[in-house]
């Protein structure tokens, strides 16, 4: 199990990077709107292209979504005494990984 200070660490750099990506949710809620359809003020391209990139907001939020839940998720482990243990084998799952990922789950055995 990581030291105090391991966990520490670990915490505020799940809390920066929720932060992160909460205010990176909320800055690019206005390119997930619904694309307008209206011929007479814009060409096919520029509303095909427009669509494009609501599309990619689109999944990118998705994806930032999933990292919030899975931040939360490590949070709840700090708080169990579980966190820095690989859900599959249970197995310490390297310092230098989780300070790479500190949300990841498994170890890098396991995750191949």
């Amino acid at each position: 199990m990581p030291n105090d200070e391991e966990l520490n660490t670990a915490r505020k750099l799940l809390l920066a990077l929720k932060d992160e990506i909460e205010t990176l949710l909320a800055e690019s809620s206005e390119s997930r709107q619904a694309v307008e359809l209206d011929q007479t003020s814009v060409g096919r391209l520029s509303r095909m292209d427009a669509m494009q990139g609501q599309q990619m907001a689109l999944a990118a939020g998705r994806q930032r979504r999933q990292d919030l839940v899975l931040i939360d998720a490590a949070m709840q482990r700090i708080e169990e005494g579980t966190y820095g243990f690989c859900l599959v084998c249970e197995e310490k799952i390297a310092p230098k990984r989780l300070s790479f990922s500190p949300a990841v789950t498994t170890c890098i055995d396991c995750a191949r």
